[in-house]
């Protein structure tokens, strides 16, 4: 997978992410969407690695099965920032 498509389902996962867990890193603008992409693509990973282990395949593409690993690992991310993060 290239690094754009990377980049696409990144944008995707974190934003909707961020929608189902109400926040996450970011804001509005053009730093916004480069942490959003970077949660997503964090996502990708993290979802990546489980799913693989479970034996429900990896993130291979711009696909709806890979947005949703992607989607799952990035809120994953958003609670494990959010438990160890500052308050």
């Amino acid at each position: 997978m290239g690094a754009l498509t990377w980049i696409a389902v990144g944008l995707v996962a974190g934003f909707l992410a961020k929608l189902l867990v109400k926040g996450g890193p970011g804001g509005i603008g053009p730093i916004g969407l480069i942490w959003t992409a970077v949660l997503g693509v964090a996502g990708a990973l993290v979802g990546g690695f489980i799913s693989t282990r479970l034996g429900y395949g990896d993130v291979a593409g711009f696909d709806l099965r890979s947005v949703l690993i992607a989607t799952l690992g990035a809120i994953v991310v958003i609670v494990i920032a959010r438990a160890v993060g500052p308050r």
